[in-house]
């Protein structure tokens, strides 16, 4: 992974992990233990399918750029999809606490997201690719005088 990649991995994985903490801090002291659990199961889904969506849109927009803008409207739905997909088979799970879970996911999410937008204003990225001219001048395409 190139190491503007790694970057925007970190500048998004943390402050997720952090809202997180928070979460399942607040399920703990509200829900118990099953109310901790499920806000770290959450959690860790968020930031798996999160993250396992932000290299798989890292690797389409350098291999194929034309498909980027297209590609993370997909992805996004699809990551959301996937989540609601989850909340829906775990509802009814005693193994920890059902709603801690959602919030967890819902809050971990949200974080992602707004953490992710953040990095990607902050992140100095080229418009223009300064290998493609090598100071050739162009050619003039127009009618000769």
């Amino acid at each position: 992974m190139p190491s503007n990649d790694a970057r925007t991995l970190l500048k998004t994985a943390v402050p997720t992990a952090a809202a997180g903490v928070i979460t399942i801090v607040v399920s703990a002291a509200v829900a118990g233990g099953k109310g901790a659990l499920g806000a770290l199961v959450g959690t860790l889904v968020a930031i798996f399918f999160m993250g396992l969506g932000l290299v798989v849109l890292e690797r389409t927009a350098k291999s194929l750029p034309h498909l980027f803008q297209m590609m993370g409207l997909m992805l996004y739905a699809a990551q959301l999809l996937l989540m609601v997909i989850f909340m829906a088979l775990f509802k009814d799970t005693t193994l920890f606490n059902p709603r801690a879970f959602a919030i967890a996911l819902v809050v971990s999410t949200l974080a992602w997201i707004a953490a992710q937008t953040r990095a990607h204003m902050k992140a100095k990225i080229l418009y223009v690719d300064p290998d493609s001219q090598k100071g050739d001048k162009p050619e003039k395409t127009g009618p000769k005088s």
